[in-house]
């Protein structure tokens, strides 16, 4: 026979007892919140810009909006970095 705890009732119920776990996005979001600009290989931006264009046809505006200011600053750090400059 095993024993179970009785499960709380009333405002005791609705009251965690741990705190809630922040998932990995969560707690990447949190680290990166303050950061204003970070060091990318032109690669990585490349790739980026790659799969983010797809969604420049999105049948939703809002997500279309989104991805056309994230491709558009992703090409011109791709821009910005070219050699001579």
């Amino acid at each position: 026979m095993t024993s179970t705890q009785p499960l709380p009732r009333g405002l005791a119920s609705l009251i965690p007892d741990a705190p809630a776990q922040a998932t990995p996005g969560e707690r990447a979001a949190s680290q990166l919140r303050h950061l204003r600009e970070a060091t990318v290989p032109v690669p990585v931006l490349a790739a980026a810009a790659e799969l983010i264009a797809p969604h420049l046809a999105d049948p939703d505006p809002a997500t279309r909006a989104a991805a056309a200011t994230v491709h558009a600053r992703l090409l011109a750090a791709i821009e910005d970095a070219a050699p001579g400059r």
